[in-house]
């Protein structure tokens, strides 16, 4: 059982959609046992790092979920993938569930934001199985972005700067675009990331 972490800020059920269509079985939950009980966890989000991460610590999940991802596979998707980092500045700076090191910051861009559409996706060399997505177009809704490590970068896309696209440490994986809205290249992406897991 997959689940996707239900905390008020998340796209829960399109998320759910897009992997239920693939034949998985999922549950979007905030049950602490059955999060435990899941074989995957799943984070998404819509909205801002600092509220997203007041209702996780009012719904006492953050020590939870540091916990869960020491052994499950993670996936963060948006504003889910900006929560794996240390920290975040929006609306003040605000501690992250650590998982991955960086910092949730403002696109440095002269271009309108937030950034939103379909822009292609350049991946480096860091995980094999993801290299066929490369210049591949997704759909990208967001202000902030992440600022890491290159080692941790899966891919990137460009908007006058370049964005952290994809990350992953270990079987901890973050997804900054919406693989939900992006056609069959975001299936794709989601089946790559389970199959990767599985190995």
């Amino acid at each position: 059982m997959i689940a996707i972490v239900d905390y008020g800020m998340g796209n829960t059920k399109s998320v759910q959609n897009a992997f239920e269509n693939l034949g998985y079985q999922t549950i979007i939950t905030d049950d602490h046992q059955t999060l435990r009980e899941a074989s995957h966890i799943i984070l998404p989000g819509v909205g801002s790092f600092q509220a997203a991460i007041e209702e996780i610590e009012r719904r006492q999940l953050k020590q939870l979920l540091i916990e869960l991802a020491e052994n499950k596979p993670f996936l963060g998707i948006c504003l889910g993938m900006q929560l794996l980092f240390t920290e975040g500045t929006e609306g003040g700076k605000t501690a992250g569930l650590d998982l991955i090191p960086g910092t949730i910051d403002r696109i440095q861009t002269d271009y309108l934001l937030p950034h939103i559409g379909w822009n292609q996706l350049n991946v480096t060399d860091n995980l094999k199985s993801f290299q066929s997505f490369d210049q591949e177009f997704v759909y990208f809704v967001h202000t902030f972005q992440a600022y890491t490590s290159k080692r941790y970068i899966v891919a990137t896309t460009e908007y006058q700067t370049d964005i952290t696209a994809i990350v992953n440490k270990e079987h901890i994986y973050g997804i900054q675009f919406h693989p939900e809205k992006s056609g069959k290249v975001g299936t794709k992406i989601i089946q790559a990331f389970l199959k990767e897991v599985e190995k």
